[in-house]
């Protein structure tokens, strides 16, 4: 009697054990599973791979002709919107991606959203720089599994995706569709060819050692060299060797900077024309300026006028663009850069009062 009943038991554990794989599985999708899906493209051929592990997010690519993608992005069902974004840089400012999510009545709703911000009001509906074939997204859920399809026509996708997952509870309604901010989200560097994923994060260490460097060396070492070039000249010759050697550990550092702003560029394949242009030009104007201490005329010269004038004026152009090429840094390298701007606004308006203090000091003493 009672070998019976540890059978019986022992029958139903094992049979809550099967139903329970069997739920398991079912939530599940790898990239060994077959899409049986109603899509208006065909997902026989489709490049497969896990793109974020944490939530479990399995993407299928593939280019079927010329100028036209395919794309299905899998992910858990939370009841939140999934989003699969394309940035240029690898932040959520100034990317447009495609947003699906699934209501309580099992309708499917999926939108292009443009990133103008981080304010909510910037988030916009239904606008974006991606060119979506016509009828071709959808979004379904399926043994607790969202699928979100659409089709790109372009050349060639940008390598910078962004993945993210909302509220759980939380999805866009009619009649702005506002998206709320998202619950977790993933940058990755996604190569097309080979058919590999990698986050973003492993590089944000050199994003940061770029920034740093030149924050420090361009937008403020050279600021404070420039000022004890200036206001400290009742120090002499101390007030030379001080300038001297501010402004060479500014220009080596900056130097640095820069080399690893090249690197971080081609590492990550990133569109930043404007700031590496400005970068380059202040590296040019720098080398102008140790160039121009080595031709330094006398001070009997009649030309040290005209060199003082083109020193001084030469080095407040760089000091300028500079700090202008730090702030548009700062915008482009951080999704949440306001603690930055923040932080170097203050530096610089430390220097900029500092500076009005002495120059009226040094216009009394003249």
């Amino acid at each position: 009697m009672k070998l019976s009943s540890i059978s019986i038991i022992f029958f139903f554990a094992t049979l809550q054990a099967l139903s329970v794989l069997q739920v398991n599985s079912q939530s599940t999708d790898s990239c060994n599973s077959n899409l049986n899906l109603d899509l208006p493209f065909d997902t026989s051929l489709l490049n497969c791979l896990p793109v974020w592990s944490r939530h479990d997010f399995i993407l299928r690519y593939v280019r079927n002709l010329s100028n036209v993608w395919n794309f299905v992005l899998s992910a858990p069902d939370t009841n939140s919107f999934v989003a699969m974004g394309f940035s240029t840089t690898g932040q959520m400012v100034g990317l447009s991606a495609v947003v699906g999510w699934v209501s309580a009545d099992g309708s499917g709703t999926v939108k292009q959203y443009f990133l103008g911000g981080q304010r909510p009001n910037l988030v916009v509906a239904d606008q974006g720089n991606l060119t979506i074939v016509e009828n071709s997204t959808s979004i379904t859920s399926r043994s607790s599994r969202v699928y979100l399809a659409f089709q790109l026509n372009t050349s060639q996708p940008l390598s910078r995706v962004l993945y993210s997952v909302g509220q759980i509870g939380v999805i866009p309604s009619a009649p702005g569709f506002a998206l709320a901010e998202h619950r977790d989200k993933v940058s990755t560097l996604l190569n097309y060819r080979t058919g590999t994923s990698a986050s973003d994060s492993q590089h944000s260490r050199l994003r940061k050692s770029h920034g740093i460097l030149n924050m420090l060396s361009w937008g403020i070492l050279m600021i404070i060299g420039a000022m004890a070039g200036r206001y400290f000249k009742q120090w002499d010759p101390m007030w030379f060797y001080s300038h001297a050697a501010i402004q060479s550990c500014a220009f080596l550092l900056g130097l640095a900077g820069i080399i690893s702003g090249f690197v971080l560029e081609d590492r990550l394949n990133a569109e930043v024309d404007t700031h590496k242009a400005l970068g380059i030009l202040i590296l040019v104007l720098g080398c102008l300026q140790v160039m121009a201490v080595f031709a330094r005329p006398g001070k009997e010269s009649k030309v040290r006028k005209y060199w003082n004038w083109y020193h001084h004026n030469g080095g407040r152009i760089v000091i300028l663009i500079a700090i202008a090429n730090v702030f548009y840094g700062i915008h482009l390298g951080e999704d949440d850069g306001t603690s930055w701007n923040a932080a170097y606004a203050v530096v610089i308006s430390i220097l900029f009062l500092l500076s009005i203090i002495l120059e009226v000091k040094l216009w009394r003493q003249n």
